[in-house]
């Protein structure tokens, strides 16, 4: 396929990209001291030498006030510029320009300081944000003078550090969407009541930062065409806004995203899961093209290039955000303009290493590509100094990530599965309700098993015996696990059966089903969903708090939602005691108290798996190395057995 639209040059102002792929400003966690550090170098590098176009870098605090989390660069300060002048270095080595953002939350606080404390949140009104829960504090017009000033000064130190423009974050209900609403601001002054004053403060910061920076810095505003909450800024808002700043005509280009951080419903589309279609905002860029003479920037679940590249043809955008596409593959661009579609590896909107790590003040990563966030350790696959004879036991991801990985330093490598397929608990995954697309997983290693050159035999159960005849310099087990079992009182009589039957249609189950969930991931939300859109009476049952209280929040709250939108009914904090013929017995885990459910027709267990690792115990006596990765080393999730994989593999 011809990207004869996604691989055009673009002319931004006085800039011209080499194509029309976009990353972002995403917050990786990367940074350390408060400044572009080695590994944000790295990490951006490694998107540049992989055929980006164009990169926009995470966000920067343009004031004291403008406290996201304790790893946020503060471009307020003069310490930021050297760091920023050896990223703008590395990036231009490969033809690629880089824009820094200029941000403020406002009262969207979402981390602790360093030593724990909440900060202090600074808004537009006392209106709080309905998800950070941090009170605000009406900022004065003296400290609204000191922000816009900080907004030209934080843009004039990414100039003087040789960037090549600064992007005003104005999305997802920051500090320029608050004074832009009108349900959040409040203010009686200059800043609020009708929408020119509700416009005042971008208006003065776009003016300010322009007088500063001169006309041949790049100036992007970044916005939310619809914030898809109770009190943020929605299309009629936005686009009069953007038709303001249209007139003024000092901006360089829009960016167009949606959602807002200010609630679930608005977090959501911030980076939305794969339950969303891919490059679902089009359609709101679209709008803005009809009027702007300037470029047009679109983001939103574009995860491939043919999908970019018909927004683009269509004249929705004239460039695409593919951040998540790019922390998944690094070198899509590289690919995608070769032709070499099929080596993609796409991005399946999980969620769990990227956000889900910015959620735990972690660096950024993907599961299916842990490489990502890990350039300095990771940056290249190094050959090896003496090539093996390499047995991977185990066609799961952990397997599929130790083989490709050594067979790409050089090393030769068998992969042996025993079931007829690759992918493991993958390709049960993919069968619950909005989850096809996990399947992707295993559809791209067995890509990268193929690339990389590995011998793959499957329907073949390994041995000891058989081990030893391969004559294995080095062994990989990556086994995996089977359901965690455990005697249940009364199960004789009552009709259990665990996740993994019901996922592969081994067992019939009654009209009224109780999921009991003592692991609180996936499985259980997902099968609670998938039978009561199946017509069963679903009744759900977890020990922890909520359901799916270990999944990346944007993914749990969209299956809570489903979970209620379908009445299933939630029960937390329980565990399973015991059974009968029609009832299933629960203890409050923290009183101890009975809890029972009657007319019960089937009970499904979600425990959670226990780890194979009995080939291990038959290689005690095994002439060349043995290791574990993955569950048989200890059940976790897909992101962990990967990594693993990939760890190994780089060591053997």
């Amino acid at each position: 396929m011809q990207l004869t639209h996604l691989m055009r040059p673009l002319r931004i102002g006085g800039q011209e990209t080499k194509n029309r792929i976009l990353s972002t400003g995403h917050q990786t966690c990367l940074v350390d001291a408060a400044v572009p550090n080695d590994a944000l170098i790295a990490y951006h590098e490694a998107r540049a030498r992989g055929g980006v176009g164009l990169i926009v870098t995470e966000i920067a605090a343009v004031h004291p006030t403008a406290f996201f989390s304790h790893l946020t660069i503060e471009g307020y300060k003069d310490a930021c510029i050297p760091g920023y002048e050896r990223l703008a270095q590395a990036l231009h080595r490969h033809d690629v320009p880089v824009i820094g953002q200029l941000f403020h939350p406002g009262r969207e606080v979402f981390g602790a300081t360093a030593d724990g404390r909440r900060a202090i949140a600074y808004g537009v009104s006392e209106t709080p944000s309905e998800r950070y829960l941090v009170p605000p504090v009406p900022m004065s017009t003296d400290l609204i003078g000191e922000i816009v000033e900080g907004y030209a000064a934080t843009a004039c130190r990414m100039q003087a550090a040789g960037l090549d423009g600064a992007e005003i974050v104005a999305s997802h209900g920051y500090l320029p969407a608050q004074f832009l609403s009108p349900r959040i601001n409040e203010r009686e002054d200059a800043y609020g009541g009708d929408a020119v004053g509700r416009r005042r403060f971008l208006m003065e910061v776009i003016a300010a930062v322009r007088a500063r920076v001169g006309e041949d810095f790049l100036l992007g505003l970044r916005i939310s065409h619809d914030e898809m909450t109770v009190d943020g800024i929605d299309a009629e808002d936005c686009l009069g806004a953007l038709r303001a700043v249209e007139r003024d005509g000092r901006v360089s280009y829009y960016n167009i995203t949606a959602g807002s951080s200010s609630s679930t419903a608005g977090a959501i589309h911030i980076v939305p899961t794969m339950r969303f279609e891919p490059g679902y905002i089009a359609g709101s860029a679209e709008e803005v093209k009809g009027f702007a003479e300037r470029p047009v920037f679109v983001t939103g679940r574009i995860n491939q290039p043919q999908v970019a590249d018909r927004i683009i043809a269509a004249g929705s955008a004239d460039m695409c955000g593919m951040t998540r596409a790019m922390i998944c593959d690094p070198d899509m661009g590289k690919k995608a303009a070769e032709g070499r579609l099929d080596d993609i590896r796409a991005c399946i909107g999980c969620n769990q290493a990227c956000i889900g790590h910015m959620q735990k003040n972690a660096p950024i990563s993907c599961i299916q590509f842990p490489e990502s966030g890990r350039e300095l350790r990771f940056a290249l696959p190094i050959p090896a100094k003496r090539p093996k004879r390499v047995a991977v036991v185990g066609g799961g991801p952990a397997g599929m990530k130790a083989a490709a990985v050594a067979a790409s330093r050089g090393h030769e490598v068998t992969l042996f599965e025993q079931d007829s397929q690759l992918g493991g608990q993958v390709l049960l995954a993919q069968l619950l309700p909005g989850r096809a697309e996990f399947g992707g997983l295993a559809s791209n290693l067995t890509q990268e098993l193929a690339l990389a050159g590995v011998a793959v035999r499957t329907r073949v159960k390994a041995t000891p015996g058989l081990l030893l005849d391969h004559g294995a310099d080095s062994v990989i087990l990556a086994t995996g696990a089977r359901p965690y079992a455990q005697p249940i009182e009364g199960e004789e009589e009552a009709h259990i059966v665990d996740a993994w039957q019901v996922l592969k249609k081994e067992v019939s189950l009654g009209h009224s089903v109780v999921v009991a969930d003592s692991r609180a991931d996936w499985v259980g939300v997902g099968l609670a969903e998938m039978l009561a859109r199946d017509g069963h009476w679903v009744r759900y049952v977890t020990n922890n708090a909520m359901p799916g209280a270990m999944l990346q929040s944007f993914l749990r709250d969209q299956w809570l939602n489903a979970l209620r939108r379908l009445e299933v009914s939630v029960t937390p904090n329980a565990r399973l005691s015991g059974a009968d013929a029609q009832t299933a017995y629960f203890q409050d885990t923290f009183s101890g108290e009975a809890i029972a459910l009657d007319d019960v027709s089937s009970i499904v267990v979600a425990k959670g798996v226990r780890r194979v690792a009995a080939l291990h115990d038959g290689l005690k006596d095994y002439p060349g190395s043995v290791h574990l990765v993955g569950d048989c080393l200890s059940p976790r999730s897909a992101e962990e057995a990967i990594f693993e994989g990939l760890e190994v593999a780089s060591k053997i």
